[in-house]
């Protein structure tokens, strides 16, 4: 077998896209049976250097963490109004729920890079503290976006 096209398969994240993150934030904290996480709010454009179909963004949102495994997190997320955001376009589209799948690599350009060479398109980066991510959108073939995460 051939090894990873991003140099790992294991999973780290699930994403999921909601309108209301306290109401939501509450919902899965009782299934889980846990306290609700802390809800941050993203840096804005000067600190996460967003750029969103190639162009500089604005947009925020609002994120909570839930930890449900030894590396695995599911990540709400609610974005604010700015339509130059891919958790913007994906809510207005599609509604909450579901919106991608993260990965930890090392490298960043370079598996952006390799991402492209499949054919993926590269939707959103920025920046957060101790490290980066890219909204790949790999819906084509994978159906789903993938989110690709950098730590420092």
């Amino acid at each position: 077998m051939e090894n990873p096209i991003l140099g790992t398969n294991l999973l780290c994240q699930v994403g999921i896209l909601v309108y209301d993150i306290e109401k939501i934030c509450g919902e899965w904290a009782a299934f889980l049976g846990v306290e609700p996480p802390e809800i941050q709010i993203t840096g804005d454009v000067n600190e996460a250097q967003t750029n969103y179909l190639g162009k500089s963004s604005e947009a925020r949102s609002k994120l909570a963490f839930f930890h449900v495994g030894p590396n695995v997190d599911i990540e709400l997320i609610e974005p604010d109004k700015n339509p130059d955001s891919t958790w913007r376009r994906d809510l207005d589209a599609n509604g909450e729920g579901f919106h991608h799948i993260a990965f930890l690599v090392k490298g960043m350009k370079e598996k952006i890079a390799v991402c492209e060479k499949q054919g993926f398109k590269l939707l959103q980066t920025g920046e957060y503290t101790g490290g980066r991510y890219a909204y790949i959108d790999a819906r084509d073939s994978l159906k789903l976006v993938l989110e690709l995460l950098e730590n420092d």
